[in-house]
């Protein structure tokens, strides 16, 4: 039976990177190697590299305006710790949207650098919404949020226009929408949840912000080493930065960001209304912030956890439980998930009310 994959990440990518990865495991470019033994330092994995960066930068439409692309190592988590280490200056300050665990998570480690503003929050209402309405101290040495928050399923809409340089995490929707990316200075984004799998880290920084916090940086922390080096300051993560490419060179094939952007907005339109239509179901988010990636949802009657259990289940469909922080479900709808698989889901939810009506 083919599984519907709702995964939150390492999450579904599409069927040609599977297959094409699987053949470069045995045979990379008729080279006789497996892509898991080659060097780094080969013309073919450089080749790759050099692509995989100039693509993420064509398909974000940061080329020529003066950013890099670097694949790392160490996932979204590692650059909660390099953001500040490299744009907070010495005495400094800087500001930070509270919208959801990673976003808290990014907090805790800028608190270990200076004076970190947490300009709003909504951990009181178990982030359900993303906060609005907030102030941005003129001083703080960058501004930091988080685009989407798989977990809570909510998704920032806007964004503030500032006059300092701007940070945001997006791990789990990038590639998946159209944005002014050159609104932000630096973007990040662990592969796994819409571009590639676990391993490696998408980093895309503007080069002219770098060089003046007045910190001596650790060298495998810095920013610009890794520019320098070209994202091989030490081995990075061959196979999976190869899946990464072969991936983004789908999303340019089937059109690219503007593209993926009306798939998603049709499969979250399809699930949503199902959600509010149903009288069993309710989403968890506040309908003006709820992410078109992860759709959180539950049951009105939780005596019907069993049987509507049982049934996604038997329907094919996999990944659907919702984190311990939300309970109820979490329907995950990543680039490479088809509209069909949507569909499966929203008819199993019309199958339960009918059958407990």
């Amino acid at each position: 039976m083919k599984k519907h994959n709702y995964s939150a990440g390492p999450c579904i990518l599409p069927q040609e990177v599977f297959e094409k990865s699987a053949q470069a495991i045995l045979n990379f470019n008729d080279s006789g190697l497996s892509i898991l033994e080659i060097s780094h330092r080969s013309k073919d994995f450089v080749a790759v590299m050099d692509e995989a960066r100039t693509l993420a930068l064509e398909l974000l439409g940061l080329e020529g305006k003066g950013y890099q692309a670097l694949f790392l190592a160490g996932g979204a988590s590692l650059e909660f710790l390099m953001v500040p280490y490299n744009l907070m200056k010495e005495g400094g300050k800087a500001a930070y949207l509270d919208s959801g665990t990673w976003a808290s998570g990014a907090i805790k480690e800028a608190k270990f650098f200076g004076e970190t503003v947490v300009v709003a929050s909504s951990k009181e209402e178990n982030y359900n919404h993303i906060p609005k309405g907030y102030t941005v101290p003129a001083d703080a040495d960058y501004f930091h949020c988080t685009s989407n928050n798989t977990i809570f399923g909510t998704q920032m809409k806007e964004f503030p226009s500032l006059d300092m340089p701007i940070v945001c995490d997006m791990s789990s929707d990038i590639f998946s929408r159209v944005l002014d990316f050159s609104k932000f200075d630096i973007i990040y984004a662990g592969a796994q949840k819409n571009m590639g799998p676990a391993g490696t880290t998408l980093v895309i920084v503007k080069e002219e912000i770098l060089g003046k916090s007045g910190r001596t940086i650790p060298s495998i922390l810095d920013y610009e080493k890794h520019i320098k080096a070209e994202s091989m300051y030490n081995t990075p993560a061959v196979f999976p930065v190869y899946a990464s490419l072969l991936t983004l060179q789908w999303l340019k094939k089937l059109g690219g960001v503007a593209a993926v952007e009306k798939l998603n907005n049709a499969k979250a339109a399809l699930l949503y209304a199902e959600i509010d239509r149903n009288p069993l179901f309710k989403g968890a988010a506040a309908v003006a912030d709820r992410s078109n990636m992860n759709a959180t949802f539950l049951l009105n009657d939780a005596a019907h956890t069993e049987t509507f259990d049982a049934m996604w289940k038997a329907a094919g469909i996999s990944g659907i439980p919702g984190h311990r922080s939300v309970g109820g479900y979490r329907a995950s709808m990543y680039n490479a998930l088809p509209i069909e698989s949507v569909q499966v889901l929203v008819d199993v939810m019309k199958d339960l009310e009918s059958k407990v009506a």
